[in-house]
């Protein structure tokens, strides 16, 4: 049986991430006239966007799932590489480049007008061997610092020593995952786990006139590389994993895909720190079949939050629930800095939440469809005490907050009401400081001037909503109904 507690391990291990990584820039405008220089449109530009790629958007997915990530791989000279190690250092990427003059840092810049790329402009040329050969030496002298190493090959240039380097991690007692981008599958001898997709395994020799002729060349492909294990990928056939003893095939997890860009990122992402956490492989492979059908239905090189990855874990895997994951309010406020990166929309609200009813489903899914995310600021134990007097709550902070975060409207719960400068504060004010919404939303009758917190989330130029409470429903009067009928 799967023990959902890996889910509290996620930061245990550290994980260096090593391959070709890149730099994916976006210019977007209207074009409404063909140029008169040359049949092609004219673009004015009006909003950019950068984003790492290659081995980084893995290192990206792994930091967005609370996991220690280093990144090593080749850049330039320039300020395209200069910009990304920012970039890093905003997602919490321990950056380890090695620098060069002589290619550029890999920049890929995609020209898109009304929803269509017009343009792709590619800055690379194949690095040196070298270079290759300078980034072994330094990973040579770091792997004792590291407990799993992820090679992301794009065929760039960067791995072109990754055969030596894969025979120095496995004499250190290193797991190593690899997603490759060649026919030859030796080049990744000793690997632990590799995770090609069809195509790839197709090129590499592999059959797929039935399952057991995957099966049977998979393993032919295994031993003659030396490889343990293969996660193939199967696009909407899902995934197999792949070991000598035991084929496990899951099925997608998605019915409607947005778009795939960057999925293989994220399955082997979220298969490194699984196995990191101590999951065994054949479970990890099923929790990153469920990652890749969460990032698919995104849009865009989306990642996997863990909140978001333990429900659709916890409701695929288990009948019930044998425990409860509750993220601390430090990593929550990570989680949330990382989701405004990806662009998503902030929604606050709070409560007390005591005993959980249909209106406050309905306000929930309200406030929900203001954004993409919903934190829930849930009174503490003591201050619903003080607030609602001494026989409240009939429900403790950590079953409420697990009956909340059982809700799909809900992302996230996060405690208020301790003591603050010897006083108690019963407001979120100090709560709403700390995560800055984008919309802040309360229930009832307030005027947007009396909602506490809201002259913070209008400086930082947010919105504040109110949402009329659903009639005939309310905590006091359940409470109450209860106590007549005991009568």
């Amino acid at each position: 049986m799967f023990d959902i507690s890996v889910f509290n391990h996620l930061s245990d291990k550290k994980i260096l991430v090593i391959g070709d990584v890149m730099l994916d820039r976006y210019w977007q405008g209207d074009s409404q006239r063909i140029s008169p220089e040359a049949p092609v449109p004219v673009v004015k530009i009006s909003t950019h966007e950068d984003k790492v790629g290659g081995a980084a958007n893995v290192a990206r997915n792994i930091a967005h799932l609370d996991g220690k990530v280093t990144l090593m791989g080749i850049v330039g000279e320039d300020e395209n590489a200069t910009l990304m190690e920012a970039m890093l250092s905003q997602e919490n990427i321990e950056s380890a480049l090695l620098r060069q003059s002589e290619q550029p840092t890999i920049t890929k810049l995609r020209v898109i007008s009304r929803h269509q790329q017009v343009v792709r402009l590619d800055f690379e040329e194949h690095f040196a061997n070298q270079h290759a050969k300078a980034l072994k030496e330094r990973f040579s002298q770091c792997i004792q610092d590291f407990d799993f190493v992820v090679f992301s090959d794009y065929n760039k240039g960067t791995l072109a020593e990754v055969n030596e380097m894969i025979r120095i991690a496995r004499q250190h007692n290193k797991p190593v995952l690899v997603d490759p981008k060649t026919d030859d599958l030796s080049k990744y001898s000793g690997a632990t786990v590799i995770t090609p997709n069809l195509k790839e395994f197709v090129h590499a020799g592999g059959e797929t006139e039935s399952e057991d002729s995957i099966t049977e060349s998979a393993r032919m492909i295994m031993s003659r590389c030396k490889i343990d294990s293969i996660l193939l990928t199967r696009s909407e056939q899902g995934m197999s994993m792949i070991t000598r003893d035991e084929k496990t095939d899951m099925p997608a997890q998605v019915l409607e895909v947005a778009d795939v860009t960057g999925a293989g990122d994220t399955v082997i992402a979220t298969l490194a720190i699984m196995l990191a956490a101590g999951c065994p492989v054949a479970e990890a492979a099923k929790i990153a079949n469920l990652a890749a059908g969460i990032v698919v239905a995104k849009l865009g090189a989306a990642t996997v939050s863990p909140e978001e990855l333990y429900h659709v874990a916890n409701k695929a895997l288990f009948a019930s629930k044998q425990s409860h994951y509750q993220t601390p309010i430090e990593d929550v406020l990570q989680h949330i800095r990382f989701a405004r990166l990806s662009g998503e929309k902030i929604v606050f609200t709070n409560g007390c939440f005591d005993i959980l009813h249909a209106g406050h489903v309905h306000y929930l899914e309200q406030a929900k469809a203001l954004g993409d995310r919903l934190v829930v600021g849930l009174n503490s134990d003591a201050s619903v005490s003080r607030l609602k007097g001494a026989t409240r709550p009939v429900n403790s902070f950590e079953n409420r907050a697990t009956v909340l975060t059982g809700l799909a409207s809900v992302d996230w719960v996060v405690p208020f009401g301790e003591q603050l400068n010897d006083q108690y504060d019963d407001t979120p004010y100090y709560l709403i400081e700390k995560v800055l919404p984008d919309v802040l939303v309360k229930g009832g009758d307030y005027t947007i001037d009396s909602i506490i917190g809201a002259d913070l989330v209008q400086e930082n130029g947010g919105q504040v909503a109110v949402i009329e409470f659903l009639d005939g429903c309310s905590t006091t009067r359940i409470i109450e109904k209860i106590q007549d009928n005991s009568h």
